[in-house]
Parts: C-alpha cells; structure tokens; sequence
C-alpha cells in the first residue's frame, strides 16, 4: 500500500535535520533556574512520518531520550502523533492542527496532572516555526476554568540538514 501524500505531509517535511536546544526553566524552590540542553535528529519515514529523536540532559533527570512521531491521517484530516521520554513511563498521543498561516502545529494530548499524579489533565503542545532554521516548542497546560498557561518553551536552531 501506497499512502497518498499531501501538502500537510510536505509541510511537516520542513523539520528534517540535526538540531540543538536550550531551555531555561525556572526552579522549583525558587532558586537559580536551570538550563536543559540537547540534540535532535528529525528523519523522514517516506514523507509520510517525521520522527523526532532527542538526547539532552534534562536537570535533575538527568540524561534523557525522547522519540516523537508526527504525521497527517488524510481520513480524519489531522495532524497526529505521539511523544514518549525516557524520564516517564505515560506515552503522550497527539491529534492536531496547523494554523491558517501554517506557521503553528498545535496538538492536543491527555496525560498526567501535575497537581494530582493520580488524575489527568488537558495538555497542548505547540510548535511554531519561526523562520528555516529556528522554532519554538511550547508546553501548555489546561485549568479547571478552560484557560490555558504555559510550563515550558524549549528554543530550537538547525545545525545541518540530513540526506
């Protein structure tokens, strides 16, 4: 079988590459905040999947692995995917969109509440493209009242392109 490709595969094509980021994150106990750093290889699976394969070292994790798989399902005509880390055991399931300007993917997963790690809660990662070689992963959070406020925003720069 033959999956028929469209612009929404080719879009998602965009992030093919070595990457490396650095994220601030604020400390816990109000302390000095941390930086996490790392690599990210991003291969395609015959333009039909992106896989997104990192290592860094997340604090007090330390060294991590992740592996997030993204792809569009024509039939339901939405991004979908998954992410999965090393430094939990809960595998994150993604259904999402881009934005008009197709320069925000915008998924939406169900995981562990940070509150209450016997409960759920709504979840909303962003990725936002802001020029060839430079994006923007935001983690978002859902409160009980519907808003939205963010956790985490990991910064992105390309470091070569892959083959």
């Amino acid at each position: 079988m033959t999956p028929e490709l469209t612009r929404e595969h080719e879009w998602l094509q965009r992030f093919v590459g070595e990457w490396e980021y650095e994220m601030v994150h604020p400390s816990s106990d109000g302390g000095e905040p941390g930086t996490f750093r790392g690599k990210e290889t991003v291969r395609s699976l015959n333009g039909a999947w992106v896989l997104f394969e990192g290592q860094g070292c997340m604090g007090g994790a330390g060294e991590s692995s992740t592996l997030m798989t993204l792809g569009y399902d024509s039939r339901k005509q939405c991004f979908v995917g998954s992410w999965v880390g090393s430094m939990m055991t809960h595998l994150w399931c993604y259904t999402g969109e881009l934005n008009a300007d197709e320069t925000e993917l915008t998924l939406l997963s169900e995981g562990p509440s940070f509150a209450d790690p016997t409960a759920t809660a709504n979840y909303r990662d962003i990725i936002e493209v802001v020029d060839g070689d430079n994006r923007i992963l935001r983690g978002e959070l859902q409160a009980q009242d519907g808003s939205w406020s963010e956790f985490m925003r990991m910064p992105y720069r390309r470091v070569g392109a892959t083959s």
